[in-house]
Order: structure tokens, then C-alpha cells, then sequence
């Protein structure tokens, strides 16, 4: 540092609680939200913590889904990864909890989307103490405190390599991105999103379907159909489908995906333009005679719990890059609509 600013004249040094602009002698990409910390005693950073967290909002809190992290004046984005127990304020009893509900307190992990300068609660409320917004409303739903550092952000580094996206991409001729099928079961996303593959495949595209049942196969066998279920449900398969677009292939994935935030932490994890959102829309009345796999019949006797729709929300999108109407359209005139919108995107030719 090479100088002190302030409105009287320059300064040797600054204490706190003055406005004063600091001058570096080299240039460094300092920006808004990043901390200053002396050689000899360097601030902490780390990605994943164990937090204590009290919940704010009527909708609960559910693992793997994205919030925004305000702590201090730093904002990143942050996940729950695990409500390790929930604290029984009148006992102290720690109890087992796959969500928080209103009011309800909770030791967790938190994963960040990047480093964070940071203090243990304990020694600096400042740096120690974050609320969590959320990503679609902006209400602040929960506040917290850094408790430590998780072990594993301190040993886990990214691995440079030196063929990336940009080559895989030119090698296969294409550009990658992901079309993501949403809509209710029966609305027909994955006989469309078949057919949209073969024609892509038709015309030498490199291709890759992600269908939701058979992903239940494998990959996510051991999840149900609650919230928090389908919650994660959709972030292992939004972190696959960024793999693969990362390989320059071009994904379609058919889920119901039925939370607009999901759907948002799936687009967030691409580059602009990589992410094509496709709603494929039918009326809940004709995607219920439809049921071509007899599930709706099940829901309405009460032998399926969870099912979207029936007694599970299906939030549908606002702005989508495509919007199919399936009770006016055939598979195969749906099909030939998403290879048009995506020549017209220059996404293929």
C-alpha cells in the first residue's frame, strides 16, 4: 500500500470507523465485499463450514437448494449440504432432521460457490454472522452463524487440465449446451425429447438423454419423491449435465424438475446461452388421461404419496426459451419446433 486517502489530506495510518481510500502500489483486482489483511496475520478463507442456522421462512429449508450468502460484504452463493441435527430449543436435544421448518434451529454444512475471507462467529460477529436470501424472491429466509471451517475446503483444489470445453467442442463441430424438458408426468418430455435427439443425431450431432426414470435406475436409486428428494434429485442431474456439456456434447434432459429454484441452480451452473429451458406444456386434466403410466390413478386412490400435481406443486416456468403446447401439438410437430427455435439460436445449423 502506498497511500492513505482522506478528505483532509493524506493519513500513515487509519483506524477503524474512517472513510479513507487506499492506494496499492502494484494493480490487483480488488473489488467490493473483499478483505484486507495484514502478511503476518492473513484473513481465513475456506468454501464449506459447519454453520449454526436459524430458518425465517414458512417454506422450509432443503438440502441442495441454492441460496445467495450475505456475510459481511461479501455475497456468494451457498448451499445446505447436510442438517447434520436440529436443536430442541426448549431441551437443547439435538435431533435428527431432513429439513428446517419456521422458527426451527439447526447445525449444518454449508458449501459455497467460491472462497470466502472469514472469522468464527465467536471471534468476530462481523465476518462470523450471514443471512441467507433467496435467489428467485429476495427475502431473506434464514440467519446464521460460521462455526469452523470444514477440513475437507482447506484439502480439495480444482485440478487444472489443458483441453477444455472450447477444444472438446471444436473436435465434435458443434456447440454444447443443455435442453432441459420440464413439465407435469404425461406431458410428454421424454417422447419429445427421443425425438428431438434422433434428429439431432440424424445430422451428426454428439448427443446425450438424461431421462428422469433412468437416472432412478443408477445415479439417483436411492432417492424418494419428497421435496427435499426431488430438490436433490435435480442437483446431481444439473452437475452431470454440466459435465457433459463441459465434454461439447448436447444434453437433453426430461424431468418434471418441478421447482422454478432448481431449475434456476441448473442454468447458473452453464455459460449465457448454454441453457435452454423448454416447458412442455399440458393442462393437468389431459396429462392426467394421458397417464400412460397409470400414476395419476395411483395418486388419486392415495397409493402414491409426493406426486406433482396431485398433492406436490409444480411451479411452472415464467420465461422460457421454448414453450410447447402439447394438448395442440403432436410428439413429432413438438420435435420439429425445438430444431427450428434452436437453428434460429445458431445453436445448430
Amino acid at each position: 500500500m502506498s497511500r492513505i486517502y482522506t478528505y483532509d489530506g493524506d493519513l500513515q495510518q487509519a483506524v477503524a470507523g474512517q472513510s479513507v481510500t487506499l492506494l496499492m502500489e502494484d494493480e490487483i483486482d480488488i473489488s467490493r465485499g473483499d478483505v484486507i489483511s495484514g502478511v503476518s496475520s492473513p484473513a481465513q478463507t475456506a468454501d464449506q463450514f459447519e454453520t449454526s442456522l436459524v430458518w425465517m421462512h414458512d417454506e422450509p429449508l432443503l438440502p441442495g437448494r441454492p441460496y445467495l450468502m450475505k456475510l459481511g460484504t461479501q455475497t456468494v452463493s451457498a448451499t445446505v449440504t447436510d442438517i447434520k441435527y436440529q436443536v430442541n430449543v426448549n431441551t437443547l436435544e439435538h435431533t435428527a432432521s431432513k429439513q428446517l421448518d419456521l422458527n426451527a434451529i439447526g447445525v449444518c454444512s454449508l458449501s459455497l460457490n467460491k472462497a470466502v475471507a472469514f472469522d468464527a462467529f465467536k471471534d468476530n460477529q462481523d465476518t462470523g454472522g450471514f443471512i441467507l436470501v433467496d435467489r428467485m424472491t429476495n427475502n431473506t429466509v434464514g440467519a446464521g452463524m460460521l462455526n469452523f471451517a470444514l477440513r475437507r475446503s482447506q484439502n480439495i483444489h480444482m485440478q487444472h487440465v489443458d483441453i477444455g470445453k472450447l477444444q472438446r467442442a471444436e473436435a465434435k463441430v458443434q456447440k454444447p449446451a443443455v435442453l432441459w424438458f420440464t413439465g407435469l408426468s404425461g406431458a410428454g418430455k421424454s417422447t419429445i425429447a427421443n425425438l428431438v435427439e434422433q434428429k439431432l443425431y440424424a445430422q451428426g450431432q454428439h448427443t446425450y438423454l438424461l431421462d428422469g426414470d433412468n437416472v432412478r435406475h443408477g445415479l439417483n436409486r436411492d432417492l424418494g419423491f419428497t421435496d427435499a428428494d426431488r430438490v436433490e434429485n435435480i442437483r446431481r442431474v444439473s452437475e452431470v449435465a454440466r459435465l457433459m456439456v463441459d465434454a461439447g456434447l448436447i444434453v437433453l434432459t426430461a424431468f418434471i424438475s418441478p421447482f422454478r429454484s432448481e431449475r434456476r441452480m441448473a442454468r447458473d451452473l452453464l455459460d449465457e446461452g448454454e441453457f435452454i429451458e423448454i416447458f412442455v406444456d399440458t393442462p393437468l386434466d389431459v396429462a392426467e388421461e394421458r397417464d400412460p403410466k397409470g400414476l395419476y390413478r395411483k395418486a388419486r386412490r392415495g397409493e402414491l404419496q409426493n406426486f406433482t400435481g396431485i398433492d406436490s406443486a409444480y411451479e411452472a416456468p415464467e420465461s422460457p426459451e421454448i414453450h410447447l403446447h402439447t394438448d395442440k401439438l403432436s410428439p413429432e410437430d413438438a420435435a420439429d419446433a425445438i430444431i427450428k427455435a434452436l437453428r434460429e439460436r445458431g445453436l445448430i445449423n
